[in-house]
């Protein structure tokens, strides 16, 4: 197949995950689940806004490539809550091989430099990757506090569950993980999150 078939075919693929839902609802329409295309996309802007707040440098274009390509892997996968920390363990295995499949629809160069972008943003060790990881945590965050925390009470979240899960904020900012702890605290006390 010749180079611009095979990323076509890969575009549409893609087209797949505007119905992947996430548990998190749109803070414009609080009956509507986001999509994790909507997220992607969302997070991608996130990540040019808040870049000075990277506990150290990133290349902002890397960083936004990781965003727009993290979750591609949910198209097989799905989306799991990120509380329900047994279905997390099963959806590892399942997001690499959507990777796997998904990635080698490219041609192989691409492929592979796409790919490895996916893995660096999944083991969350560069700078960029760990800040792209803050921000996928945060977006939820901000969202569930905006929607006066719909989600974390239909999940039943506990404050604990919410600091635990997203202490990772940290490794990447360490200004977003003092405002998420805010969130937290806050969210608490309105009764949005058990104690």
């Amino acid at each position: 197949m010749p180079r611009l078939e095979k990323q076509l075919s890969l575009l549409i693929e893609l087209d797949k995950l505007k119905t992947v839902l996430r548990r998190t609802r749109i803070k414009s329409a609080q009956d509507r689940l986001e999509n994790s295309a909507e997220h992607s996309w969302h997070v991608a802007l996130m990540a040019l806004l808040l870049e000075e707040h990277a506990n150290r440098p990133v290349d902002i274009a890397r960083v936004v490539k990781m965003l727009l390509l993290h979750d591609i892997v949910e198209i097989d996968a799905g989306d799991v809550l990120v509380y329900d920390q047994e279905a997390i363990k099963q959806q590892q295995a399942k997001e690499y091989q959507a990777a796997d499949r998904l990635f080698a629809m490219l041609p192989d160069d691409q492929g592979a430099e796409l790919h490895a972008l996916w893995l660096e943003f999944e083991r969350a060790e560069s700078a960029d990757a760990q800040f792209a990881k803050s921000l996928d945590r945060l977006i939820p965050m901000l969202l569930n506090y905006h929607n006066q925390g719909i989600g974390w009470i239909e999940n039943q979240v506990t404050k604990q569950q919410a600091l635990s899960v997203n202490q990772k904020i940290e490794f990447g900012s360490a200004a977003l993980w003092q405002k998420a702890q805010q969130i937290i605290d806050q969210a608490a006390k309105s009764g949005w999150l058990k104690e």
